[in-house]
């Protein structure tokens, strides 16, 4: 038997509770995964709430989309790993390449299929990406989602190039990517937080603009001064509504708005006329596919690039109130989870 955490009887990261399952052996394509590490994202949050309807999945059900552990069997015909590997799943399990279709939802982990919070897993080989060689399992759990996702934005759809100017929002996972792989591609970044604290720590991380957009609400003014008065490339859009109309303010003509979450609101009255007159790209970004991961991982293993990983790191058994510390906002990067 082996140990894992699930949410059961009823929905809310407080219902998560330790649990046995029995241990799985691969079959032939699959490989079998000693799980040592995850980490949470915002839509582990809702998840846990079954707030994506039946993409939910059903109870019980173990959370986490995201982690990373060792391959310590593989069954017949397995070519893309071996024992040994750092390996992390990947979000969505038959999302191999292309744009995310229908069908890929129902295989995505931490709802509605099982995700990474149990000892072992086993997956089609398929599954699974090797992780980059300089990163220890904890990093590599931040990988498959928010990793994916700024990678997705700025490279795949935004095609960011050196010259830039990328607007980020925050510092949560997504945000901190994007900052990591703009500064990789030659692009200036301009980043945002309510705390100077924070800002300090963007900083040193390569951030060449800081606001603080408590003291400086009409932040996309900024943008527009450290850009002559054009505007920026591209905004990694996080917040929603709260935050759109100053992104479409702060964003040039022919420029491009990645919009990736909505922390402040889903709901957002905007004036069109500008995104129309100004050829504003608004484009939605979910995760990635397979093949974005693994090129990812080759361009981070070349920069030996260091995931930001929050200060404070939950047990295994702490999952639940790893789930609900993240709206609350302290964070600094990643929450992980060690098992």
């Amino acid at each position: 038997m082996m140990k894992v955490m699930q949410i059961q009887d009823e929905w809310g990261p407080e219902h998560i509770r330790l649990a046995e399952r029995p241990s799985p052996e691969p079959g032939p394509g699959e490989v079998l995964i000693r799980m040592e590490a995850g980490s949470v994202n915002y839509r582990d949050v809702i998840v846990s709430r079954r707030g994506y309807g039946r993409r939910s999945g059903a109870l019980p059900l173990v959370p986490l989309s995201d982690g990373a552990g060792r391959v310590v069997a593989v069954g017949a015909s397995v070519t893309r790993a071996a024992v040994g590997d750092l390996v992390c799943p990947i979000f969505g399990q038959t999302w191999l390449n292309g744009p995310i279709r229908e069908e890929h939802w129902a295989e995505v982990l931490g709802g509605p299929r099982d995700g990474v919070m149990q000892e072992y897993m086993v997956l089609r080989q398929e599954g699974v990406v090797r992780a980059p060689r300089h990163m220890t399992a904890l990093e590599a759990a931040t990988l498959p989602c928010a990793a994916v996702t700024a990678w997705n934005a700025l490279v795949a759809q935004g095609g960011v190039k050196a010259g830039d100017v990328v607007l980020v929002q925050g510092t949560g996972g997504v945000s901190l990517f994007a900052l990591l792989f703009a500064k990789m591609h030659g692009a200036r970044v301009l980043a945002t937080s309510s705390s100077d604290a924070k800002l300090e720590r963007l900083k040193t991380m390569g951030a060449d603009h800081l606001v603080n957009y408590r003291n400086t609400p009409e932040w996309h003014k900024v943008a527009r001064e450290v850009t002559g008065g054009l505007g920026v490339d591209l905004v990694v859009e996080v917040g929603g509504a709260g935050t759109i109309e100053s992104s479409v303010r702060a964003v040039r003509c022919s420029g491009t708005i990645a919009l990736i979450g909505v922390l402040s609101g889903v709901a957002a009255s905007l004036a069109l006329g500008p995104v129309v007159t100004q050829n504003i790209r608004m484009q939605g970004v979910t995760v990635g596919s397979r093949e974005l991961f693994e090129d990812m991982v080759r361009a981070m293993e070349l920069w030996r690039t260091a995931p930001p990983v929050d200060d404070s790191v939950f047990a295994f058994e702490q999952v639940g109130e790893a789930i609900t510390a993240l709206p609350a906002g302290r964070h600094f990067g990643k929450v992980c989870v060690r098992f």
